[in-house]
């Protein structure tokens, strides 16, 4: 059962009894911190209380002790109830197409250790994969965590995703990569289940904590070798019928119109705007540049032509956003990726024809911030997909039956 206990408020008695996973919730949101609270809050009795308590204290996830500062006072405090985020880990892997970012990361979602693998442009998944779990097991390692501790694994790749099977769908950007599922690759490292989102999605994930804390109607980008888009309705991630929800950068532009796309298609938005454009229209001009990074180097350093290409890029994505931000309506838009650290240029180019082309009221109260977690926001927003599996309501049920029997 996954809602909180209902009230009966002329009785003052519980219509569904709490669950163990409920009050597990209350004790790791920091709602309740002791029995008496957790009673208050659930209905429940004390010997409910009591039962629900002693089985999550044996799965490891809960643990019980006086507060602190308490030795010295009168009477005797009621034991402090608090989440146990050691108790386990969960593994990420935010895989991209020349970079894949590997961590270790407890229960809270904070990252224990962290590595990076920089890759050839193109790999297939039978020459990656092995290497992003072979990094997996010496950050493990580097970590001094046991793999018997890890409680499930959370890996983003670009384009679609097929979430059911855990693989990418038609994605041309992922050459190779159809259809072919992940889970595999890793069970030689963990049995934990392998869970699969899209690159932009698991930034959205990672606001969550940050943004969205505050704005739950948001739209997350992340600008980088190209355009992605969150879609954040509500508190709730859009993922469309087909998983395809996003996927701004290959929406037809008209100044993209006849040049080609890395997709294999013509006039996509990318095609002028996204990184790997910028990167080909500097090489033209003798700019040694190679990747997107370079060029946000350069503009972060000053570089006139390098700032002109990001801000040229905010503009064209700021035109086309500006129809998203019509039709949505959010409170904000979140700016993350490779061309985060470039924020004041692209940003400026983006306000430029944002403002200018969606609605009057659809902009009047809205904000443009830079992603929460920076470089750091796809790690920690796998970190949020695994580990919404791995305490989801009817697991943390089951590990508390398992635990008391």
């Amino acid at each position: 059962m996954n809602e909180h206990a209902e009230s009966d408020g002329r009785r003052g008695r519980s219509l569904n009894p709490a669950t163990a996973a409920t009050v597990f919730r209350l004790i790791r949101e920091r709602t309740a911190t002791s029995r008496a609270e957790l009673g208050r809050h659930t209905g429940l009795s004390r010997t409910a209380v009591a039962a629900r308590v002693t089985a999550l204290i044996e799965t490891g996830l809960v643990q019980e002790g006086a507060p602190p500062g308490s030795s010295s006072g009168v009477g005797r405090p009621a034991a402090r109830l608090a989440f146990d985020a050691s108790a386990g880990i969960v593994l990420c892997a935010a895989i991209g197409r020349s970079r894949t970012q590997v961590g270790v990361v407890d229960l809270a979602g904070e990252i224990v250790a962290e590595t990076e693998i920089a890759q050839e442009i193109g790999l297939g998944p039978d020459e990656l994969l092995p290497r992003v779990v072979g990094a997996l097991a010496e950050t493990l390692g580097r970590a001094r965590r046991d793999v018997a501790a890890v409680k499930g694994v959370g890996v983003s790749i670009p384009g679609t995703v097929d979430q059911e099977h855990g693989c990418s769908l038609d994605s041309p950007i992922m050459s190779g990569w159809h259809e072919v599922p992940m889970a595999p690759y890793f069970a030689e490292l963990t049995p934990a289940t392998v869970h699969v989102e899209n690159d932009t999605n698991v930034i959205a994930l990672s606001e969550r904590d940050g943004h969205l804390a505050t704005a739950p109607d948001a739209l997350i980008i992340k600008a980088s070798t190209g355009f992605g888009a969150g879609i954040v309705t509500g508190g709730v991630l859009q993922h469309g019928a087909l998983g395809a929800a996003g996927e701004i950068g290959h929406v037809k532009y008209p100044p993209a119109k006849g040049l080609a796309c890395r997709c294999g298609e013509t006039g996509c938005l990318e095609a002028v705007a996204g990184g790997w454009a910028l990167v080909r229209d500097l090489r033209a001009v003798g700019v040694d540049v190679d990747h997107v990074r370079d060029v946000v180097t350069l503009a972060m350093a000053g570089d006139q032509p390098a700032r002109r290409a990001v801000r040229r890029s905010g503009r064209h994505l700021g035109s086309v956003l500006a129809t998203a931000v019509t039709l949505l309506n959010p409170a904000t838009v979140v700016v993350g990726g490779d061309m985060q650290p470039a924020y004041e240029p692209f940003v400026a180019g983006l306000r430029e024809t944002l403002y200018r082309d969606a609605t009057p009221i659809a902009t009047r109260e809205l904000t443009i911030v830079a992603a929460t977690h920076g470089a750091q926001a796809g790690l920690r927003g796998c970190a949020a997909l695994a580990l919404d599996h791995a305490l989801d309501d009817e697991v943390i049920n089951r590990l508390a039956t398992h635990a008391v029997d």
